[in-house]
């Protein structure tokens, strides 16, 4: 049962290694209760799934704490958004911990760049290769030796003191690797000015320091523009809202709004909350929401979304959510939840990240020995164990897959498509048939009359208005249509009693003295009633595209009443485009299936699976995968929850401001069948920007090792630990950039 468990978000302050990902999850799910747990590190989000009730978010934190990882739980949507606008001032500022480490990085760099100089001018090699000698003087050395040590403690520590979380997480990852060549190079060094008196290590491991600093402070740059398109979203709820009090505008925070307020929203503004237009008309811009790119119109009794920009005119909404509940804040929390959530080949990223890490400890191990074996120096076999440590940092492959999961999940809340599970949207690449329910998703869903046929000793009028006395008490579509039509013509409604629904085949009640029957053909049967008696009539308006409902009594059909679903002009262009892109489409209904026939020819499809009942739709799905196809469904999220589930991808359709759907790993919020086209497009370039990624930071350490560890020493080339940590921090930052560069394209 999902309302057993409750999920707890988390964010991290201290920067993690994409390398120690496992481990973080892996620390977390040893926690009793705790029954899974995913950590994103472009956007430093830990969310955790507990046992409700029996795991707090304090322990959580406290579980991390003792291994030096400090977190946070998460903000609300509006204290975020008060802090983004900097309304908020009297309480403790939560924190941009991207921008802070990124701070953090940047002044340790500069610190390094600046006594990396003096490091340059008084090392020894340094004057040999420059022409230059400095005066004999003792205090030389200790300036060096006092320079370099700023260099390499503090311009080094933050990657020291990752390196004790790390250790403390029992894994080994770049701020290890990192540690282990700076310190390894500076005790040298120190050894060799103080014990031994042979050529020092300064400049190369200060210029090390400096590169890799420098490196990371711009990788971190770009991985907040990666995340950064998040914190775009909670920009979009204002701080304050005018509410209306005793006729009185006030302003008052966003937070402090409540259900059943009447907030006005003047020309230009962003709705605060959702809620329904009382007062006014305006066109409000939801494109930021929904994806939708037409402003829409407003009147009375229209649903409004927090987050949405009004146009020209002034409306007053009554506030029907706040808080979490808002459209806004659940779109959110789906994206974070997409953006922790791992495809397949991330799990395996970050487990070759771990493997990797141990694997340039060993090589650069081997190469020292290697080379001080046949005698080439201390100082060189030391040179090249470094430059291959650092080199070999699998930091790359750690960002590759997150990176891109950060942008595309954004890129598709930006258009109206919130992905669940990034697994989904891998495997969406992959689908080779898109079934669609019918009603409501390729059609309007409004059913209206359009025929009432005598076929017993009732007037058409009774028909309509026994008919309407049963439906009257049902939710489904076409009995809304009945009812309508009855009000439509200003008919009396009759009582009906006893009501009885009959599932995917109709319902009976008691009208008056009679029992009256409404259904489908299935339901006729069932009272011992031949519906084909009439088939001229039934098939001349079933081929029509058109619903029957037979009326009867106990022993004798009535009537008929024919109903039609109008076809969605976004629909064929939706089974077009999926035919283009090479895949199967097919269509399923409860409808008959000569209805369903007449509906599959307009839209193009060869495929459709008619008088499918409600708790057959799965069954359907499941025979498809049987076949060894894999199957995306896309339906409402309610009455199709158990298709959708079975399907390999479950697509809800027209969610609109209820985004919140459990059955399905995409929601859709517009009542848009093109969104799902547009659902493979995301998924085919987020897949191709996945595979980039890995070929390149897979193939750069396939080449990067073994050219640091010397094997062009015979040509006369050698990589030095600087360029290295240039080359290293080139390989992070590009995965990045290349994930940034998705934003760029069009789905």
């Amino acid at each position: 049962m999902e309302d057993q468990y409750e999920t707890i978000r988390l964010e991290v302050r201290d920067y993690i290694s994409p390398e120690c990902v496992c481990k973080v999850e892996d620390m977390v799910n040893s926690i009793e209760h705790v029954t899974d747990s995913v950590f994103d590190p472009v956007n430093n989000l830990l969310i955790v799934k507990v046992h409700k009730g029996m795991v707090s978010a304090g322990d959580i934190i406290e579980k991390l704490r003792e291994c030096r990882v400090l977190c946070e739980e998460r903000k609300s949507i509006h204290d975020k958004a008060h802090f983004e606008h900097g309304v908020v001032k009297m309480k403790p500022a939560p924190h941009d911990h991207h921008a802070m480490m990124e701070a953090e990085m940047k002044r340790h760099f500069i610190v390094a760049a600046i006594f990396t100089i003096p490091v340059l001018i008084l090392s020894p090699s340094i004057q040999g290769w420059a022409g230059y000698t400095l005066p004999p003087n003792p205090v030389w050395n200790f300036l060096l030796v006092l320079a370099a040590s700023v260099v390499i403690l503090y311009g080094g520590f933050v990657f020291y003191k990752g390196s004790v979380a790390s250790l403390k997480l029992h894994t080994l990852d770049m701020n290890v690797l990192v540690s282990i060549a700076l310190l390894s190079g500076y005790l040298y060094s120190l050894g060799s000015t103080f014990l031994f008196k042979a050529p020092d290590f300064y400049w190369e491991i200060s210029t090390l320091a400096t590169f890799i600093l420098f490196g990371h402070w711009m990788e971190m740059k770009a991985q907040r523009s990666a995340s950064g398109a998040l914190k775009e979203l909670v920009k979009l709820i204002p701080p304050t809202a005018n509410i209306i009090r005793d006729g009185n505008v006030v302003e008052i925070p966003t937070s402090d709004v409540k259900v059943g307020d009447i907030v006005l929203v003047k020309p230009g503004e962003n709705v605060p909350v959702d809620g329904v237009v009382v007062e006014g008309e305006s066109s409000v811009n939801e494109s930021m929401v929904t994806g939708e790119s037409k402003p829409v119109e407003k009147r009375k009794e229209s649903k409004v979304i927090g987050g949405t920009i009004n146009g020209e005119g002034a409306i007053r909404v009554r506030v029907t959510k706040t808080g979490e509940e808002t459209a806004i804040a659940q779109i959110i929390k789906l994206v974070e939840q997409a953006m922790s959530s791992k495809p397949r080949v991330q799990k395996l990223a970050d487990r070759a990240a771990g493997y990797l890490t141990l694997i340039a400890i060993f090589v650069g191990a081997g190469t020292f020995i290697f080379w001080l074996g046949i005698g080439a120096g201390s100082l060189f076999a030391l040179t090249l164990a470094i430059t291959v440590v650092v080199i070999a940092c699998p930091h790359a492959l750690g960002l590759a897959i997150p990176a891109v999961t950060s942008i595309s999940t954004t890129m598709a809340a930006n258009n109206g498509i919130l992905i669940k599970n990034a697994e989904a949207l891998e495997i969406a690449k992959k689908i080779d048939i898109v079934v669609f329910d019918k009603t409501g998703t390729l059609t309007r869903g409004e059913f209206g009359v359009t025929d009432i046929i005598r076929l017993g000793d009732w007037s058409e009028r009774e028909i309509l208005e026994n008919a309407a006395a049963i439906e009257v008490n049902s939710e489904h579509v076409i009995a809304k249509g009945i009812v309508k039509k009855t009000q439509e013509k200003g008919l009396q409604r009759v009582k009906a009693e006893k009501f009885m629904a009959m599932p995917g085949k109709g319902a009976r009640a008691i009208v008056g003295k009679n029992g009256v029957y409404a259904g489908n053909a299935n339901l006729m049967r069932d009272i011992n009633i031949n519906p084909y008696i009439y088939q001229g009539a039934i098939s001349k308006l079933s081929s029509q595209g058109k619903t029957v409902i037979y009326v009867a009594t106990d022993r004798r059909l009535q009537g008929l009443i024919a109903l039609a679903d109008l076809i969605r002009e976004e629909s064929r262009e939706a089974v077009k485009n999926l035919k283009e892109l090479g895949l199967e489409v097919a269509m399923l209904t409860g409808d008959n299936k000569q209805t369903a026939a007449y509906v599959a020819k307009e839209l193009g499809m060869t495929t459709f699976f008619a008088e499918v009942l409600p708790d057959q739709k799965a069954n359907t799905i499941k025979t498809l995968q049987d076949q060894k196809k894999r199957v995306a469904m896309v339906g409402d999220g309610i009455n199709d929850a158990p298709a959708l589930v079975q399907a390999d991808v479950g697509i809800a359709i027209g969610a609109g401001t209820d985004v919140a759907v459990e059955s399905a790993d995409v929601v859709l919020i517009r009542n848009d069948p093109r969104d799902v086209s547009k659902l493979i497009n995301l998924s085919n370039k987020t897949m191709r920007k996945m595979n980039e990624n890995l070929v390149w930071a897979t193939g750069y350490n396939v080449v990067a090792i073994p050219v640091a560890a010397g094997i062009l020493v015979p040509y006369g080339i050698v990589l030095r630990p600087e360029f290295a940590a240039v080359t290293m921090s080139l390989s992070s930052i590009s995965v990045v950039i290349n994930a940034l560069l998705m934003r760029r394209e069009k789905i």
